[in-house]
């Protein structure tokens, strides 16, 4: 009854959220991140940098811990190999799902507003896309050579491949793994909390965050490409509150108002870090304590759509190969359409959910169709700010199939779900573990 007086997480990281673009907008508009000055030097490039850094790196200090220990503890819970093809099977091809209906809604609503047309706009800037590796390579580097450098990398597929092949190796063991599997289990409990710790400091890190982006973007790129924006902006928030929306009501019969209610801190998250790896601590514990879903599925499904699953980075492309081709003037056949579905549904398999990874991709899909590459030039300036949307509509489409898999699989608690309250306890110490951990730590010095 307490928290009910106290002002909720989310709140505040919203209200920190509205505050940095706000206070970013005035230093942008007034000129006072001009290059040198005190506040640019000491404030955007300085304070805010720091702190929206720290916070960052705090996010994904967490990242290999939680998923390694999360996912050996869900293929334990899971507890047959049977059951775990089956929501292995299940995401993957949902992920793929949410992941065509999105970059084809995306070519459809580009294509009938028309965007760049007559423009003859000339790219100002530069881009020069990284080859991309050939399907063989992708897939020999799902198997870890060294699995400890996976986990130093962060690079996911190798590092939930090793998990998953831990957690099945203890099942194969039984009995005498009993101890490590409780280890596990402590450590992986242990990880949730500490991400409840770092979240504590969310709104302010969100503030510096958010403030420091809009000081450096302002408004004047958003007025040179308003046409791409607007429609990138639609086409992003049709597919989170239209199809995702209907993927979820449709296959799992779970409210749609419930669930955006509850994932919109993830979402602030998300925004503010343009990363959905960075995210993965705060969506698991959304799906997970909010949700109600059990960590057996979300310990694989989360991490696992960080790494495959695209919606966002899939609009982008689809409205931005578009685009690109009417300012250029250059026609685009059904043929190449289906190309660019294909390309952006497979490029995602494998590719890195951190900022900026989109161009990579956006630059393989270009260069697939004909398109000049230096087109991303212009799109570059907003392409910060886009981000940060798309990842948010990433991650939402992470817990959509995280609770369509968990509810068919019999480990969606509805009661949670359906709790508006569930999960928004704030950080305390229970003071009889405190004591009971106190003297455990005592008499195990006095015995020494």
């Amino acid at each position: 009854m307490e928290t009910n007086n106290k002002m909720s997480l989310t709140m505040k990281v919203l209200i920190g959220m509205l505050l940095g673009i706000g206070l970013g907008l005035l230093i942008n508009l007034v000129g006072l991140n001009s290059e040198g000055s005190f506040v640019n030097t000491y404030i955007v490039d300085g304070l805010f940098l720091v702190i929206g850094k720290m916070f960052v790196n705090a996010l994904k200090m967490l990242v290999v811990p939680l998923v390694f220990f999360s996912l050996i503890c869900g293929v334990c819970g899971i507890g047959n190999l049977k059951t775990l093809g089956r929501v292995g099977s299940k995401s993957f091809g949902l992920y793929m799902m949410t992941t065509a209906v999105a970059i084809t809604l995306a070519i459809v609503i580009a294509a009938t507003t028309g965007i760049g047309e007559g423009m003859n706009l000339a790219s100002t800037a530069s881009f020069v896309g990284k080859d991309s590796p050939p399907l063989t390579q992708v897939l020999i580097e799902i198997v870890p050579s060294n699995p400890i450098r996976a986990m130093a990398d962060g690079d996911m597929l190798p590092l939930i491949l090793f998990a998953i092949l831990t957690g099945i190796s203890i099942l194969m063991v039984g009995r005498k793994a009993s101890s490590f599997i409780e280890g596990a289990e402590i450590a992986n409990e242990i990880m949730m909390k500490m991400v409840t710790i770092i979240m504590s400091a969310a709104p302010y890190a969100v503030f510096a965050l958010i403030a420091k982006s809009m000081a450096e973007l302002g408004l004047d790129l958003l007025g040179q490409l308003a046409g791409y924006v607007a429609v990138l902006v639609s086409a992003l928030l049709i597919h989170l509150f239209v199809s995702l929306m209907l993927v979820l009501k449709l296959f799992s019969g779970l409210s749609p108002v419930h669930f955006l209610k509850k994932i919109r801190n993830a979402q602030v998250f998300a925004f503010s870090t343009a990363s959905s790896n960075a995210t993965i601590p705060v969506t698991l514990r959304t799906v997970t304590e909010r949700m109600g879903v059990n960590n057996s599925v979300a310990s694989f499904t989360v991490p696992f759509g960080a790494t495959i699953n695209m919606d966002g980075t899939a609009i982008m492309q689809g409205v931005a190969t578009v685009f690109i081709a009417n300012v250029y003037g250059l026609d685009l056949g059904t043929g190449d359409y289906v190309t660019v579905i294909l390309m952006s549904v497979l490029a995602s398999i494998g590719t890195a959910g951190v900022p900026g990874v989109g161009l990579i991709m956006l630059s393989m899909v270009f260069a697939q169709v004909g398109l000049p590459i230096e087109g991303i030039g212009l799109i570059l300036g907003v392409d910060r700010l886009m981000d940060m949307i798309r990842t948010a509509v990433n991650i939402s489409g992470d817990a959509v199939v995280t609770s369509i898999v968990a509810n068919s699989e019999g480990k969606l608690d509805k009661t949670i779900f359906n709790d508006e309250n569930a999960g928004t306890e704030s950080i305390h110490l229970d003071e009889k573990v405190e004591q009971e951990l106190a003297d455990t730590i005592k008499k195990t010095h006095d015995t020494a």
